[in-house]
């Protein structure tokens, strides 16, 4: 294809497009970003306002390219291309530390952020608007009703990790110390599967108390361990997760 080597017409018509287009894109995904950087997630306000606008951009190019020169890449190829980058983006914010798996959501959020930009960039603005709610409603919304999910009891040992909390005490506080550790844990709406008392020493007891949930708050369970730390007895109270096959 023979392209004219000198610069192209200015079209302001098409440049006041491009610009709310990329306006679009960087206030939607600047609110994606917004929700990631309160929750202090690895790709947060600036990241996501990045991915958006970036998509906007290349998608916009390739539909300016097209309109002016016909031909391939069409505006569909450039969206295609867009996601596979994305795709190695994400990837970099998932971190894996044995059998576990993290920045999972974060790299679906900057797969909505390109999604949202790809959209602003091909002129579909409400639909733009919509895929940003969507991923935001993703990211809030749906937070407690998965917290509240993973908190139940299960049927079936199908978790894969087990969440103990862990108390030494006094021998002859024993008692006492586990019915305070029960009410706190209850009260914290992290139900107790079983309890095994060991020996520690000559004269102290450790607590170990496993739970039904498959996944906690830790802030919450170092609160619960700061309570339990002013009964009288008590030594030591730490809680860990451990990998089941």
């Amino acid at each position: 294809m023979d392209l004219n080597p000198h610069l192209p017409p200015f079209n302001a018509g098409a440049t006041v497009s491009t610009l709310i287009s990329l306006g679009t894109a960087f206030v939607l995904g600047s609110a994606i970003g917004l929700e990631r950087q309160l929750r202090q997630r690895t790709a947060g306000l600036r990241t996501n306002t990045l991915v958006a606008v970036g998509a906007a951009v290349f998608v916009d190019l390739a539909v300016r390219f097209h309109d002016m020169y016909g031909g391939p890449p069409s505006p569909l190829h450039v969206v295609a291309y867009v996601i596979s980058g994305v795709g190695f983006l994400g990837a970099g914010a998932i971190m894996k530390d044995g059998a576990q798996v993290s920045g999972l959501n974060t790299a679906a959020t900057l797969w909505g952020s390109a999604a949202v930009g790809a959209c602003a960039g091909i002129k579909l603005l409400p639909e733009a608007v919509l895929a940003a709610l969507f991923v935001l409603a993703a990211n809030t919304l749906l937070r407690p009703v998965v917290n509240r999910i993973q908190r139940q009891p299960l049927q079936e040992a199908s978790g894969e990790a087990t969440y103990a909390v862990t108390v030494i005490c006094q021998r002859d506080r024993q008692a006492e110390v586990l019915d305070q550790l029960l009410v706190l844990l209850e009260q914290a709406h992290y139900p107790v599967r079983a309890v095994e008392p060991r020996p520690f020493g000559d004269r102290d007891v450790e607590i170990e108390a496993v739970l039904y949930a498959t996944a906690v708050d830790a802030d919450e369970l170092d609160g619960v361990l700061a309570t339990l730390s002013a009964t009288p007895g008590v030594l030591q109270g730490f809680w860990n997760a451990t990998l089941e096959d």
